[in-house]
C-alpha cells in the first residue's frame, strides 16, 4: 500500500520506519524539507521517499498526520485529501505540553472539519511512540498482544487502519464513533496513554459504552 506520512518526529518517523518494515511504500514529509531526511532514507531503504507535504498525501491512499495539533493550519490545502483515509495521530497540546482547552469539540472533529472530504480515522495518538516502536508482535495473537485504539465514523476506513495495525503487531479495538471514541481518546480520557491488553482494552471500551 501507498502511504503518506506528514510529519517526521518521534511517532511520524517511527510509524514510517514500522510501516516500510511492514513492505509499504512510505513519502514521508517534514517542514524542513525532503533533504533533512535523507539521513532516514538511507536507514530504511528504496521503500521510503522523502518528499514534500503536498507530495506525501497525493502519494498515500492512507495518510498519517503526526504533526503537532497546534500547527494543523499548516496541512497541505483540503483538497488534497478528498476520499484519502486520514490516521489523525496528533493530541491537542501547546508548546509546554498543556492540554488545549478544545470546549465541547474533540480534535479529531475539527480536523475532519478541516478535510472535510477525507476519511478520518482517529489512531495512534494514546500509546506513547516508543512503545509503538518497542512493542509490536505480530508473531503473537491479538489476544496477547498491546491494544492500539481506532476511532471514526467511516467502517471501511476504520478496517483499513485496524488491518495496519494487526500488521505493526498491535491489537486493533474499535473505541467507536470520531466524537465519543475520540473523547475517550484525548488528553485525560480513560483510554490515554495506558497500556492495555487487546481483552483488556475491548472490555474497557465496552464498560464505558453506556456512558456515550
Amino acid at each position: 500500500m501507498k502511504i503518506g506520512v506528514v510529519g517526521a518526529g518521534r511517532l511520524g518517523g517511527t510509524v514510517a520506519q514500522l510501516l516500510v518494515e511492514a513492505g509499504h511504500e512510505v513519502a514521508i514529509a517534514n517542514r524542513s524539507g525532503p533533504q533533512s531526511l535523507d539521513d532516514l532514507s538511507e536507514m530504511l531503504g528504496p521503500r521510503l521517499h522523502p518528499a514534500e507535504p503536498d507530495t506525501a498525501v497525493e502519494f498515500g491512499h492512507v495518510v498519517f498526520l503526526a504533526i503537532p495539533f497546534r500547527n494543523r493550519g499548516s496541512l497541505p490545502d483540503a483538497s488534497l485529501f478528498e476520499g484519502k483515509i486520514v490516521v489523525d495521530a496528533m493530541n491537542p497540546y501547546t508548546d509546554d505540553f498543556h492540554v488545549i482547552d478544545l470546549g465541547e469539540d474533540t480534535s479529531s472533529e475539527l480536523v475532519a472539519r478541516q478535510l472535510p472530504a477525507a476519511r478520518v480515522v482517529k489512531a495512534f495518538n494514546t500509546m506513547y511512540w516508543e512503545t509503538i516502536r518497542d512493542f509490536g508482535h505480530p508473531d503473537l495473537p491479538e489476544s496477547e498482544r498491546f491494544a492500539l485504539f481506532v476511532a471514526g465514523d467511516d467502517d471501511e476506513a476504520k478496517g483499513v487502519v485496524s488491518d495496519l495495525v494487526r500488521e505493526l503487531g498491535f491489537g486493533p479495538v474499535d473505541a467507536g464513533q470520531l466524537e465519543s471514541g475520540g473523547r475517550l481518546m484525548e488528553p485525560g480520557g480513560p483510554l490515554y496513554s495506558r497500556e492495555f491488553s487487546t481483552p483488556d482494552a475491548r472490555d474497557a471500551v465496552a464498560k464505558l459504552r453506556p456512558l456515550w
